[in-house]
């Protein structure tokens, strides 16, 4: 039989099930990634689960989120995770040596493999060929225990790609017509897998960039194949030892085949406020632009910036412009130093910011009031870049030099110079002295974890109640993300301390949820929030469900949930259902009284429930797609409970 390159991986790592889309599989995981932001409470579940030293390959620990240290909690928090690094035998990136995605990206991705990872953009690492999938913190907890990574086995779509870009297209353009043709919703359970001769032309940073924002259409994951390429990349990271070569049987089958003719995409940018708000950038008009970040783990790497310099070289960023680039690793921005382009960027006005997430998750660099920014990197949801009223746009690293110049919204094909074709180094310099290797385990024996005053232990749930006696507590729209739910950029501070995290839930969209969820959890009464589509897409931050679980939130009823959020729910015990008419979301508002009797029972059930509207005196039916595990992790309260 013929396979893809999706089902070679994922039948070499398969620990129970079958490759039969649609169906549960458990898979074996060699390597783990957490950034700080949510790294922190994947660690602490992990040390309630009593193991001494990790189980896997490699798991490696970043400090990319919450660098900008204001207060003690974020620094706080960085100590601890060092020790709990050298406590159990995980590497640990320190603060400034660059973000999650690209670090892991140049120093430990290997084709074949299986990774995932703390934060939803993990699936950068399939540019190198491996099933890397975003997954809540206490997934990764299990898996570094040893134990299998459970999913739905996916469908697979190849993305067929033929021709070679034009000058002043590049990568980011191939991704958002990908977003144009797919949209960010209605994509859970696939995996996208690339393929064709236009791959030839792509280095791996260019692939990487297309592999991390297929986490914006909401598939599993994405793959390109190990091949020359992907060789060649390795050896210029000087660890060539790591390649093999893999690839898709030729005549697999596929669910689907789309072609692409990258001959024939042009500039494109994802307009406010949504990746999948997509628009050529010659239609947008003339946008006077106020700020235009180039970096994030979508578009920081050597070749994105060094392409920027050149663009840049002798010209100076617009008077009404500022210029921020925030390099993906210390290993870019050496390069990039030690090449000249890093001056020829300073000297255009740019100001340099740490190698870190910083301005892509609103932590720092907020653009002014009601003004627009241009960025590169991959999320543009209102208020992540920590304005509230900002209009953020997403496109090229070209199509940023080009408004850098101009001060407004403007194609790069329309600046009328030369386009720069920037080559790949043959060798990186590579100085990997900011990553600190495991302590061995008589050493790791020895070292005491550091807790900060903002650090307390995973909250715990009570198990699934006898029957759900709630109120809906708030009801929100479709296409909310995580962000919605439980904030980024200045909150994020809070992430180890549940309690006081849990204060800010849904506050850009009800700053009064809170409260009432409290109140009505002190009333012996469970909390729901009814939703529409794709409820939870964005981050893979479970504090999403950890935070609505503390405040006693049951059950979620929403038209359509995303994979991650779906599963953070469940491991937090809290139900994930689905209205079977799509109708029925207007059935229900805010303040509704709601009653399902006999709910532990009913989960054994054909996959229906009954929830009897009390105020309006209806009954609707909502479906629940659980698999046996997933019902008894349900019926526990949750995953942490069943251990």
């Amino acid at each position: 039989m013929k396979k893809t390159l999706t089902q070679k991986i994922l039948e070499s790592h398969m620990v129970s099930g079958s490759y039969v889309p649609g169906n549960e599989i458990a898979i074996r995981i060699d390597q783990t990634l957490t950034q700080d932001a949510t790294g922190t409470m994947a660690y602490l579940q992990f040390e309630s689960l009593r193991i001494s030293r990790v189980k896997t390959e490699l798991s490696v620990s970043y400090v990319d989120h919450n660098t900008v240290q204001i207060g003690y909690e974020n620094a706080d928090d960085h100590r601890y995770l060092q020790s709990v690094a050298e406590k159990f035998g995980i590497y640990f990136s320190r603060p400034g040596n660059g973000i999650c995605h690209q670090v892991h990206l140049e120093r430990f991705g290997r084709p074949g493999k299986t990774l995932i990872g703390s934060d939803s953009h993990t699936p950068t690492g399939g540019a190198l060929g491996m099933i890397a999938i975003g997954a809540g913190g206490l997934d990764v907890a299990l898996a570094m225990a040893g134990e299998p990574f459970y999913l739905t086995c996916p469908k697979v779509i190849k993305i067929y790609l033929l021709g070679r870009l034009q000058p002043w297209v590049s990568a980011k353009d191939i991704i958002l017509k990908v977003l144009d043709l797919f949209g960010t919703k209605g994509n859970v359970g696939y995996v996208f897998e690339y393929d064709g001769p236009g791959l030839e032309t792509l280095t791996v940073p260019e692939r990487a960039t297309i592999a991390n924002m297929g986490a914006e259409c909401g598939v599993t994951t994405s793959v390109f194949p190990s091949d020359a390429m992907t060789r060649r990349f390795l050896k210029a990271q000087q660890r060539e030892g790591d390649w093999i070569e893999i690839r898709a049987d030729r005549d697999s089958e596929y669910d689907r085949v789309v072609e692409i003719d990258l001959s024939e995409l042009i500039p494109l940018t994802a307009k406010p406020s949504s990746p999948g708000n997509i628009s050529p950038i010659r239609e947008c008009g003339p946008v006077k632009i106020r700020q235009v970040c180039l970096g994030s783990c979508t578009n920081s790497s050597y070749k994105d910036l060094a392409t920027v310099a050149q663009i840049l070289k002798g010209k100076v960023t617009h008077p009404d412009v500022s210029f921020i680039i925030a390099p993906g690793s210390k290993q870019v921005l050496e390069n990039l130093a030690r090449d000249g382009h890093l001056a020829d960027l300073l000297s255009a006005g740019a100001r340099l910011m740490e190698n870190a997430c910083g301005f892509c998750i609103g932590n720092s660099q907020s653009p002014p009031t009601g003004s627009a920014s241009l960025r590169t990197s991959n999320r543009n949801f209102p208020g992540r870049s920590g304005t509230l009223d900002a209009e953020v746009y997403i496109a090229s690293p070209e199509a940023a030099a080009a408004s850098i110049i101009t001060g407004k919204m403007t194609d790069p094909r329309d600046l009328g110079i030369p386009y720069p074709e920037v080559s790949m180094p043959e060798t990186f310099y590579v100085d990997d002295r900011m990553i600190l290797k495991p302590k061995d385990a008589e050493a790791a024996s020895a070292v005491i974890i550091y807790r900060g005053p903002n650090i307390g232990p995973p909250p715990t749930n009570d198990p699934l109640p006898i029957q759900l006696d709630g109120v809906v507590t708030l009801k929100v729209r479709d296409n909310i993300t995580t962000d919605h739910i439980i904030p980024a950029g200045k909150r994020m501070k809070y992430r180890s301390n549940i309690p006081k995290y849990a204060e800010y839930l849904f506050e850009i969209v009800d700053n009064t949820f809170y409260e009432r969820a409290m109140k009505i959890k002190e009333s012996g009464r469970h909390n729901v929030i009814v939703a529409g589509l794709s409820y939870g897409q964005g981050s893979s931050r479970e504090h999403a469900a950890l935070c609505p679980m503390y405040v006693g939130v049951k059950a979620v009823l929403a038209r359509s949930f995303e994979r991650i959020h779906a599963a953070n729910l469940v491991n937090f015990g809290i139900l994930p259902l689905t209205f079977l008419n799509e109708e029925d979301y207007d059935r229900f508002v805010q303040g509704d009284e709601i009653h399902v009797p006999d709910i532990r029972n009913s989960l054994s059930g054909p996959g229906v429930l009954q929830i009897h509207n009390v105020n309006r005196n209806i009954v609707i039916e909502v479906s629940f797609q659980l698999t046996e595990r997933q019902k008894q992790i349900l019926l526990a309260g949750g995953a942490l409970n069943r251990r």
